[in-house]
């Protein structure tokens, strides 16, 4: 595979990653360091390691997996966004910082799943025309870490006024439930309930 054709999938594939982590800047009052190198490294790490998994897979659970993934990922996205969306209208408080720090824990571990689970079809569709998988995921995942720091600037920009930062929080929450619902339309789940 060319490597045009690698750098264009794993850009497609950072674009959930870079939406998460504008909203992941938006959220956080201020960022650390620490907290930039978890969200990077946890986004690209899952990046890299679901085509190989994918990969891995090959044919044999493909059709389980494709029948399922979309809907794990929309359930993630709309857990964390839903609660973004809590807290900027409820005006969370000082004490909940840590609750609200998606940079750590099972949070983090979520948002890291959701934005990646797309990844898998590319390991399965590279297994299918027997390209190698470890140059693709090294780059895939060296993307995603770029774009994630990159959101995480951007949405600490965005953040910077107190007045705004409830608006910029529920935005943020709102772009997660957006990718939910555009995974759903983009795997046709949706059509079952307008038909």
């Amino acid at each position: 595979m060319h490597i045009l054709s690698i750098i264009g999938i794993a850009i497609a594939l950072a674009m959930d990653a870079f939406a998460v982590s504008i909203a992941v800047g938006i959220q956080l009052k201020t960022i650390h360091f620490r907290q930039f190198f978890r969200l990077a490294f946890h986004f690209g790490l899952f990046q890299a390691l679901m085509p190989v998994i994918g990969w891995s897979a090959g044919l044999s659970i493909r059709s389980f997996i494709e029948a399922y993934d979309h809907w794990i990922a929309f359930a993630l996205l709309v857990l964390v966004g839903g609660n973004m969306l809590k807290e900027a209208f409820t005006g969370g408080t000082e004490n909940s910082k840590e609750k609200k720090d998606a940079t750590k824990g099972a949070t983090m571990v979520m948002l890291s799943i959701a934005t990646s689970i797309d990844a898998l079809a590319v390991g399965f569709s590279l297994s299918i025309i027997n390209e190698p998988i470890i140059f693709p995921a090294i780059v895939i995942g060296i993307v995603a870490l770029v774009f994630t720091i990159i959101g995480m600037n951007i949405g600490k920009l965005a953040s910077g006024s107190t007045r705004l930062k409830p608006y910029a929080e529920a935005l943020g929450g709102l772009v997660l439930l957006g990718i939910g619902f555009n995974i759903l339309h983009e795997h046709q789940a949706l059509q079952v309930f307008f038909n």
